[in-house]
């Protein structure tokens, strides 16, 4: 379901911390980052439903989400990897850098290698796609704070697929992200082609040469003309100079 709306910051709890009554262990401490307001209030109903788990505040952007983090210290941090005004892997980056002791898991309906791989090596403590069962979730976010990393089934099971692949067909498998125009810009970009050349040679406006060329950057986490010629190497679209 899509939903044409960023909500904006919407609710922060005090950081005391709390404790389930049953147990007597300390409760998850929660800050749920999605921009999907629909989506946000359902996951947000899904886990409160569970003792263990605490949602002390909500946000839409990797910019609310800094400011909450710092200032409610959650245990952990549950974020898509697509928001509005950067990634969820430079929400891991910001985390980092600023020192805030919390885990962070991806929990998203991008499932290539890329978008995993990415946002592991970046920090992410797990991996859980948006279809995965309640159950699995919170199975997930008990193996994060128990000092572990989670990867959803599906992840777990694709990966052993990807890797049982022939090593050709394996390399070229993120290139199948793309349209066949987005992989032409691609070639050309890695050239060193500018965006007006381009659309000369391929009989196309610059500014919709330029949304391939965002797409095909999105769509593979490249950040700059020089990581786009480096993945073409890597993927043998053109050869090193």
């Amino acid at each position: 379901m899509q939903v044409a709306h960023t909500a904006p910051m919407v609710e922060e709890r005090g950081n005391s911390v709390p404790v389930n009554a049953t147990t007597g262990a300390a409760r998850i401490r929660l800050l749920l980052v999605e921009d999907h307001l629909v989506l946000r209030e359902g996951l947000k109903a899904l886990l409160e439903i569970n003792p263990e788990l605490e949602i002390v505040g909500e946000a839409g952007t990797v910019a609310e989400a800094l400011t909450m983090a710092e200032r409610l210290k959650p245990t952990i941090v549950l974020t898509d990897i697509a928001l509005p005004d950067r990634s969820g892997v430079a929400l891991i980056n910001e985390l980092r850098l600023r020192k805030l002791e919390c885990h962070v898991v991806i929990l998203t309906a991008y499932k290539t290698e890329e978008y995993i791989r990415t946002a592991l090596d970046a920090g992410a403590r797990g991996y859980i796609l948006k279809d995965a069962s309640s159950r699995e979730l919170v199975q997930g976010l008990h193996a994060v704070v128990a000092g572990g990393k989670f990867l959803c089934q599906a992840i777990s099971d694709m990966l052993v697929g990807r890797y049982m692949m022939p090593l050709e067909q394996r390399a070229r498998a993120p290139l199948a992200l793309l349209t066949d125009r987005e992989s032409e810009v691609l070639s050309r970009v890695a050239r060193g082609e500018s965006n007006k050349c381009m659309a000369r040679a391929l009989l196309l406006s610059v500014k919709t040469v330029e949304k391939h060329r965002s797409n095909l950057m999105r769509k593979l986490m490249l950040h700059n003309t020089a990581e786009v010629t480096l993945f073409a190497i890597r993927q043998g679209i053109i050869n090193q100079f």
